[in-house]
């Protein structure tokens, strides 16, 4: 959700309700600005009243990569959103060519993107196994197309395509 904080609008990251033994509950939250892009942890009083921003989400796709800046388009407007590096975030280890996306909007503003929970991404390096390297369930590391390193099963080649966790980083099967 968002939030108006101080005059800015913030997306909370995290929060927590507290209520520890002699004081008044409060809530602990985590919360990025959208102007400056930086976290920060604050509490309020149970008291306090919070203004509640609406969000937006929309499904895009990603298009291409312009410089360091991630360019995402609207499959049914054909409109464009430009992402700096930092806002995509370790998601950019699974974007490829026409990957759909969850992004959220606050004021017609993209703040977030959601990957789906697992991708299907091509190997592109894929060293040989070992022979009789098949005790129980050895792995060996992959490279996939977009350049992070996927623990897989031995059988895995190069050419084959595999589907990975997106939340974990981890190989699931060959799609």
């Amino acid at each position: 959700m968002a939030i108006n904080y101080n005059g800015d609008v913030a997306i909370v990251l995290d929060s927590q309700h507290r209520t520890p033994g002699n004081l008044r509950a409060f809530v602990q939250a985590s919360i990025r600005s959208i102007k400056t892009g930086k976290s920060s942890d604050v509490r309020f009083s149970s008291t306090e009243k919070i203004e509640v921003v609406p969000l937006q989400t929309r499904r895009m796709e990603f298009s291409y990569l312009d410089g360091e800046d991630y360019v995402f388009s609207d499959p049914e407007t054909y409109e464009t959103t430009t992402l700096p590096q930092e806002l995509v975030g370790d998601a950019r280890n699974y974007l490829v060519e026409n990957a759909s996306v969850q992004m959220t909007f606050v004021n017609e503003k993209a703040v977030q993107i959601e990957l789906p929970s697992s991708v299907v991404l091509l190997v592109t390096d894929a060293p040989e196994g070992i022979r009789g390297d098949s005790a129980n369930n050895v792995q060996k590391a992959v490279t996939v197309e977009t350049g992070i390193t996927v623990q897989a099963p031995l059988f895995i080649k190069t050419g084959e395509k595999i589907k990975i966790d997106t939340r974990t980083g981890k190989y699931m099967e060959r799609a």
